[in-house]
């Protein structure tokens, strides 16, 4: 069984599965409590467990496998990686990793990995010998993405009229800039399904911040890849540990020389909630920004490269002004 597969069903299909596995009152557990005990019985039964994640290396050592369906938020389903393996390996936080799992024995509470099998979809062994993101050569984009729908029954051409007026390369920053309700998110949809059509090869990735989770839902359906998300009701330090994980993710996967492509909505709310999170410098900009909080977004933002050595990076962000709010002028001037 693939944890993977287990990720995709709904709630309902869970519930039943776990009924028919004897799992005791499943109707009241929360999903990834619901998908520890499936594992559990899974595991007690014997049977080979396969998992997928993302990593996140702690200060201690020790890392754990987050998902991208449960946006890297810690869980009971996460997957313990001990500090050998990750030392062994060379893993980093962002790495993509896939392996056997076992289940927790007495006094262990994580599912953890046994045998690793691929990292970044590529030989563990390759990982040994990659180079630093940092240490790799920045050049202009030199190929094209191409936005033209490949779908001849597509109404919608606005991703049409940016291949024209403003073509889009492998390694580009860009910055979709407009007041709010203007429809900039159904734009990034278009761009999105554009992108997994006509460049099969590109990891797409698909940052929310600070979104409605109605329009999180409609994304998901609406896009192949993968889709990230931190909704307005959860916390600033929640939307900036989201940001930090997925651009971790690409810089590892470009790393190995893969083409990522990330659609960032909105990097003005990204940015206002790394001004909430920093620790204050004492000096105080225009609007309430604080002198050192855009310094992270911009690092996040400036990633984007395409790479001599192979693969590259593009950020396609969002940016909103004539909101009345001072401090979203400012963000925006600072991009």
């Amino acid at each position: 069984m693939h944890l993977k597969d287990l990720k995709k069903k709904k709630p309902a299909e869970l519930v039943q599965l776990a009924e028919e596995l004897g799992v005791e009152s499943a109707s009241t557990l929360r999903k990834q409590d619901l998908l520890f005990a499936i594992l559990k019985v899974q595991a007690d039964n014997g049977d080979q467990i396969m998992g997928l994640g993302t990593i996140e290396v702690l200060p201690d050592g020790f890392g754990f496998l987050r998902s991208p369906e449960s946006n890297y938020l810690a869980g009971p389903d996460d997957i313990y990686i001990s500090p050998n393996q990750v030392r062994k390996f060379g893993l980093r936080t962002g790495d993509t990793v896939e392996g056997e799992i076992r289940g927790p024995k007495d006094g262990e509470r994580y599912f953890s990995l046994v045998k690793l099998t691929a990292v970044n979809f590529d030989d563990p062994d390759v990982v040994r010998h990659r180079v630093n993101f940092d240490n790799l050569t920045p050049l202009y984009p030199e190929s094209k993405l191409t936005l033209d729908p490949a779908d001849p029954t597509v109404k919608d051409k606005s991703a049409r009229v940016i291949d024209i007026v403003s073509p889009q390369g492998k390694g580009q920053r860009t910055l979709i800039v407009a007041p709010p309700r203007v429809g900039k998110t159904v734009m990034l949809q278009n761009m999105a399904k554009a992108i997994t059509d006509n460049h099969p090869e590109v990891f797409l990735i698909v940052l929310l911040i600070d979104e409605r989770p109605e329009e999180v839902t409609d994304m998901q359906r609406s896009v192949k890849g993968e889709v990230v998300s931190s909704t307005f009701d959860e916390p600033a330090q929640r939307h900036v540990q989201v940001a930090e994980m997925v651009i971790e993710k690409a810089k590892r996967l470009v790393e190995h020389k893969k083409d990522v492509v990330i659609l960032l909505d909105s990097i003005t709310r990204l940015g206002r909630a790394y001004n909430t999170v920093v620790p204050s410098s004492g000096k105080v900009l225009t609007g309430g920004v604080d002198a050192n909080a855009l310094q992270r977004p911009k690092r996040f933002f400036g990633a984007a490269r395409n790479i001599e050595e192979g693969g590259s990076l593009s950020i396609i962000a969002t940016a909103l002004i004539d909101t009345g709010s001072r401090m979203d002028e400012v963000i925006f001037e600072e991009f």
